[in-house]
């Protein structure tokens, strides 16, 4: 990051570069020397974790390093005024029973739906006065329809049978979320009433067969092959296809043309909000309102949450069993379990006395694929983008496209292969992908009166670059000029709104979230790191070779995005262990 605003890439243009600021979160509870539980890290997930647990009775404390809760799912103001989802922006997989259980609306969780939800505007040169196409989805079929057919009739016609399928799908898939995976060894080595107790964990996947049926081969694919085959065997036009496959490589480092990025695609229309499936949306106040509403849910029922607070190691009983952690500023906090929300990187290769844990496991989390192609831009603008595709209206008031996730130089899957290929050569895309949101359309309590926030999920950035360079000042801002003139293209003038901006490369997303490699999953969602594997085998129950110690975040199963799964899901498993104890 820059060495002005600690983390502030600078101000563009005549304006200065603003004074760093950011909400501190207060400290809930007194600091005792012991606890029935302690989590590490108060991402979302590590929050879920404390307040399931709380709520069944184990007493909890979570510390977090930063002085702000949350993890990735946080709202700072890096520029006075703007209040930017620094990192997360758009919330969909939050799973159902979360939201109900903790009563996140009884404490403050407010949601902004997006309606139309998608927006892919073309640059289509050399057209004259005539206005580019656009492709505007939404949850009126008809409608999406009539956008597509602009492209092909024959796609217009697909469309309808082709959500219906990946809907069929994302159904059989839900309730293997909700649970630990099979235990795997259990069946192996465990006892008679072990491995009895073990077939429970069969039944998500079996219902998961029941659903798919007869059509099973082709749901196969789906999640096995590149997703622009399956695309190519519903849809002719690129608009339609390369829209829909920006879902399959979003935040991974993997092309459309890349077996199993299928499954990524899956990963992103899994989720649903107010109970309609699909739905992504803005949580008022940004992101960092959700983990507010999860920690005051914890801490009403009890638990302890504290910020500047870092854990500098998990400390271990002479017979192998945890026993608390040890904190950077010298205290030591007793407890029967340990709970990290950390990466698995940083849990058992930096938190975890070594000695502990068998050389195999240790060598398996150290060769976990983290590569990441994110680079995320904050952007404050004092006017909306005004897309040549749909022109703005008088007086600047927001359009339904601007609610949108908008994607830029995305018309075609060559263009995404391409940016691909860019970052494999150890260079930033020359015409990156974009997905440009703007939350303040629907929240305008983000910014002051007439002006906006605009969150750039951009890809594709290698994390480590060609020929010795590192990501420096000069590196940073060439990168975002170049994405800003891609906008530009799409949007004239929008260079010129721009009152500052935070860019934020793997390596600053690595250091400030502690996303190893910047990957905002912890590890990549490729098949060989899913369900039985994540984060190794034999280790995907959230229980790990050191008794006490469990992994709670995007690391475990079912993996990243912001759901809450792994919190709820690994609460639950720890809480019959305490049974057991």
């Amino acid at each position: 990051m820059a060495a002005r605003g600690r983390g502030l890439s600078g101000a563009i243009g005549a304006f200065p570069c603003p004074a760093w600021r950011r909400a501190h979160w207060e400290a809930r509870g007194r600091l005792k020397p012991e606890y029935d539980a302690v989590v590490i890290g108060a991402g979302h997930n590590g929050l879920v974790a404390a307040a399931y647990l709380q709520r069944l009775g184990v007493n909890t404390a979570v510390f977090e390093r930063r002085p702000v809760i949350g993890g990735a799912a946080v709202t700072e103001e890096i520029i006075p005024g703007f209040k930017f989802s620094r990192a997360s922006y758009l919330l969909s997989l939050l799973r159902p029973q979360i939201y109900t259980d903790l009563e996140l609306k009884k404490h403050g969780l407010r949601l902004h739906l997006r309606n139309p939800y998608s927006f892919t505007p073309m640059l289509e040169e050399g057209t004259g006065n005539k206005v580019p196409r656009s492709l505007l989805l939404g949850t009126d079929m008809a409608e999406n329809q009539k956008q597509i057919a602009q492209f092909s009739q024959k796609d217009a016609q697909a469309f309808p049978k082709y959500e219906a399928f990946m809907n069929r799908l994302a159904l059989a898939i839900d309730p293997l979320l909700d649970a630990a995976p099979v235990d795997v060894e259990a069946f192996q080595r465990g006892s008679l009433l072990q491995r009895l107790k073990s077939l429970s964990t069969l039944k998500p996947l079996l219902q998961a067969g029941h659903v798919l049926g007869a059509q099973l081969p082709q749901y196969y694919q789906v999640l096995t092959a590149p997703i622009t085959k399956v695309l190519d065997q519903w849809f002719e036009s690129e608009p339609l296809k390369a829209t829909l496959a920006t879902d399959a490589v979003i935040g991974a480092m993997t092309s459309p043309h890349t077996p199993g990025s299928g499954y990524v695609l899956l990963h992103h229309v899994m989720g649903g909000l107010e109970g309609m499936q699909g739905a992504w949306g803005y949580v008022q106040g940004g992101m960092g309102a959700l983990s507010e509403a999860i920690a005051r849910s914890a801490t009403a029922h009890g638990a302890s949450i504290f910020t500047e607070k870092t854990v500098a190691e998990v400390r271990v009983s002479s017979e192998g069993h945890v026993q608390g952690v040890a904190l950077q500023d010298g205290s030591e906090v007793r407890s029967k379990v340990v709970l990290s929300n950390a990466s698995p990187q940083v849990t058992f290769l930096k938190l975890t006395p070594q000695e502990w844990l068998p050389e195999e496991f240790v060598d398996r989390i150290s060769r976990l694929d983290t590569q990441s192609p994110v680079t995320k831009i904050n952007v404050a603008v004092d006017r909306l983008p005004d897309f040549l595709a749909a022109p703005s209206a008088p007086g600047g008031q927001p359009l339904p496209h601007h609610q949108c996730s908008i994607h830029l130089n995305c018309e075609d899957t060559l263009l995404l292969h391409r940016a691909f290929e860019d970052s494999m050569d150890g260079l930033p895309s020359h015409r990156p992908l974009i997905e440009l949101c703007i939350p303040s359309s629907l929240d305008p309590t983000l910014a002051p009166a007439g002006c906006h926030v605009v969150s750039l999920f951009t890809q594709y950035t290698p994390y480590t670059l060609a020929g010795g360079k590192v990501w420096d000042e000069q590196e940073r801002n060439a990168y975002a000029d170049k994405v800003f003139d891609c906008i530009e293209a799409y949007a004239p003038g929008f260079k010129g709104s721009v009152v500052g901006r935070d860019i934020l490369t793997p390596p600053d997303l690595e250091r400030i979230f502690g996303l190893p490699g910047g990957n905002i999953f912890h590890c990549a969602m490729t098949l060989d790191q899913l369900y039985f594997a994540r984060p190794a085998p034999l280790h995907s129950n959230y229980r790990c070779p050191l008794r006490g110690l469990y992994l709670c975040g995007s690391g475990a199963h079912p993996g990243g995005g912001v759901m809450g799964a792994a919190g709820r899901n690994a609460a639950h498993v720890v809480f019959r262990d305490l049974k057991s104890m």
